[in-house]
């Protein structure tokens, strides 16, 4: 038995590429995106009443991890990419069916558009559906998942003065809270756990139109080089 889904919009957001997108959503409020409705939900009827929700979940597409053969058993990247689970245990973008949710604030709502942040969805990301957040049912008090307890531990985001001065003046350009989008990205550490970077190796990925480079002086910590235009 098989069924035909279709989007009811698309997302405009600020990670131009899944690297460094955090791994789940919330983690880094200053991310934020457009959710652009399609016909025939683009007209305000369909959204009519959200104003009076402050967060959505979405159910979208993991349009680039798209696979023909399911995967029964996944490594996710919260064990460090090395130990195996089945698929049903992770978050893993490797999905049966390439479907994804996230709980995302709403901060204005507009007839065809939905203007989000706290996201994790890449740019150009289908939407299969939105709904409310309903907190009292949403909230499952003593809930536990022992392989993911906590957020993931934090670590310290150093700039140089030249790169924190870019970044300032791309931010008032975009009028995007771009440095804090950048920290609270990077302090996430995006990098793949199994690797260990020496502090020549050079990172980078792309936030609105920026590129933005750093690397890892030292153990646990990252220091930004450069934000620039992406070419």
């Amino acid at each position: 038995m098989s069924y035909s889904v279709s989007p009811v919009g698309f997302v405009r957001s600020c990670f131009k590429e899944k690297f460094a997108i955090p791994r789940q959503p919330q983690l880094a409020p200053a991310a934020r995106g457009v959710l652009e409705l399609v016909a025939p939900f683009d007209g305000g009827e369909a959204v009519q009443g959200l104003e009076q929700v402050s967060h959505v979940w979405l159910l979208f597409l993991f349009h680039q991890a798209l696979e023909d053969k399911p995967r029964l058993k996944v490594r996710p990247p919260r064990l460090g990419g090395n130990t195996s689970m089945g698929v049903f245990a992770t978050r893993a973008t490797h999905r049966p069916n390439g479907i994804g949710q996230s709980v995302v604030k709403l901060d204005k709502v507009e007839p065809g558009r939905l203007w989000i942040s706290g996201i994790d969805l890449l740019d150009g990301t289908p939407v299969l559906d939105i709904k409310p957040y309903v907190p009292y049912a949403d909230i499952v008090h003593g809930a536990t998942n022992d392989m993911a307890s906590g957020a993931p531990r934090l670590i310290p985001v150093q700039w140089l003065k030249t790169a924190l001065h870019q970044a300032q003046s791309h931010a008032q350009r975009l009028d995007e809270p771009l440095v804090a989008l950048i920290e609270q990205c990077l302090a996430q550490d995006p990098r793949p756990a199994y690797q260990v970077p020496t502090s020549e190796r050079e990172y980078g990925a792309q936030f609105w139109d920026v590129d933005v480079r750093w690397h890892y002086p030292e153990a646990g910590v990252i220091c930004v080089l450069e934000v620039v235009p992406a070419k």
